[in-house]
């Protein structure tokens, strides 16, 4: 089944397969969304609360979706690349075209420790 999430603000109701997220970036008081198709939002939220929201959504799919340093929660299943020296992180969007995010070296290596750490445990299950 598919999973949504619902964002609300006082004017509008968003709704988004977990899916087709590619990440959020966070600008002062607002919160970007950029879907895996192109398509891009602008929030009055700032991504803390966001973060609250995909919580209390989200919680079975919430592993799918992680907070990557202080400005981005990034949809793992669209990883590309992450490149430690360069503070780098390629994610894949839905028509092959990368969108390359800067990200601190700290929060890069914890994303990347999580990642292998989830590659051994399905090693292990099979």
């Amino acid at each position: 089944m598919e999973r949504y999430l619902i964002i609300k603000t006082r004017d509008e109701l968003l709704r988004i397969k977990i899916g087709q997220i590619l990440f959020f970036e966070a600008d002062r008081n607002y919160t970007k969304l950029f879907l895996s198709n192109g398509i891009q939002f602008t929030f009055a939220i700032n991504i803390g609360k966001i973060e609250e929201i995909l919580e209390k959504q989200v919680s079975g799919s919430s592993r799918i979706l992680m907070r990557v340093g202080k400005s981005h929660i990034i949809n793992k299943n669209h990883i590309l690349q992450i490149n430690l020296p360069k503070q780098k992180l390629l994610l894949l969007s839905a028509d092959g075209k990368p969108r390359e995010l800067v990200v601190s070296k700290d929060p890069l290596k914890v994303l990347k420790d999580h990642l292998e750490q989830e590659m051994y445990k399905t090693e292990s299950e099979e």
